[in-house]
């Protein structure tokens, strides 16, 4: 079985390729930057299309794409596996891999490897890890070994059972001021941008201009210098619960189960396929095979 070929009408317009220096120069320009995650070549696609500036390929595939209950058992092979689809999409856009729970925590030689799979095995152009403290150490031998890196400080769901839960942090002064800590160690460490998640407004806004990399938020208000969503709560693919940051741009789910129900009962009802959806046979040659098929029948033996 094989899917349809599908070429695609949409306008693309020809950009410079995204680069850590043109994404520092835009922040140094004020103008904001547009991130989104993607997890197969259809969504790289887009994106690509669409012209914002950065994807990730998150290992929140494991809850979105594989069905998981979290993040953490997501392994190498299957965000490799993940990435190297979405590289196939894109051609201007910065594309940045998460590093999967397990894959660097241990010690620097296990971060060194596993961010050099990414960036050999898929095309990854920088790696993501969650955390601050020892994964300071982490993103300084990544980045010394000529990978760049982004931090991810705030909520990090690879770590959400120590965080008492999927739940914002810095609500504190001491973890604000801890969070604060933690950007400036990794900035220090090389890290070529930052994730914010899930952390109040006004504490973004203190730490923003004390910052020189590209900060990227995802519920952490309107200070960062650009914005990241999921693929699927920015398309509206899932049902259930989604954050409190999430602004779905569109209610594709409901759509999707529409159009399956609605084939479903042309294929039961006989509506589905019509004439025009088949392929035909000359007149002569569908002749031709009536009467081979009739030999067959009729020869010893049949």
């Amino acid at each position: 079985m094989s899917a349809s070929p599908r070429t695609s009408d949409a306008t693309v317009v020809d950009r410079a390729p995204v680069t850590v220096t043109s994404l520092l120069e835009q922040k140094r320009q004020g103008r904001k930057i547009a991130m989104v995650t993607a997890y197969d070549h259809p969504s790289a696609v887009v994106a690509e299309q669409a012209g914002v500036e950065m994807v990730l390929v998150g290992d929140s595939a494991a809850t979105t794409v594989l069905g998981l209950d979290s993040t953490v058992p997501v392994t190498m092979d299957e965000m490799l596996m993940l990435s190297r689809a979405v590289r196939r999409g894109l051609k201007a856009t910065f594309m940045i891999c998460d590093l999967p729970f397990g894959a660097y925590e241990a010690s620097d030689l296990d971060a060194v490897r596993s961010a050099q799979r990414f960036v050999k095995e898929a095309g990854a152009q920088a790696v993501k890890l969650e955390g601050g403290d020892l994964m300071v150490d982490r993103a300084r031998a990544i980045v010394r070994a000529g990978i760049p890196v982004v931090g991810h400080l705030g909520l990090t769901p690879q770590t959400a059972n120590a965080l008492g839960g999927l739940r914002a942090q810095g609500k504190s002064a001491e973890q604000a001021v801890r969070m604060v800590q933690d950007a400036l160690a990794l900035q220090e460490a090389g890290c070529c941008a930052l994730v914010l998640e899930a952390i109040p407004a006004a504490v973004a806004e203190e730490l923003m201009p004390l910052l020189e990399i590209p900060v990227i938020g995802i519920g952490a208000g309107a200070s960062t210098d650009g914005q990241v969503l999921v693929w699927h709560d920015l398309l509206g693919l899932l049902e259930g619960h989604t954050a409190k940051f999430v602004k779905p741009y569109a209610a594709l789910h409901g759509e999707m189960v529409a159009a399956v129900r609605t084939y479903a009962d042309e294929v039961r009802e006989g509506v589905f396929p019509a004439r025009e959806h088949t392929y035909v046979i000359a007149a002569d040659e569908l002749g031709r095979f009536q009467g081979a098929l009739a030999q067959l029948h009729d020869a010893p033996g049949a």
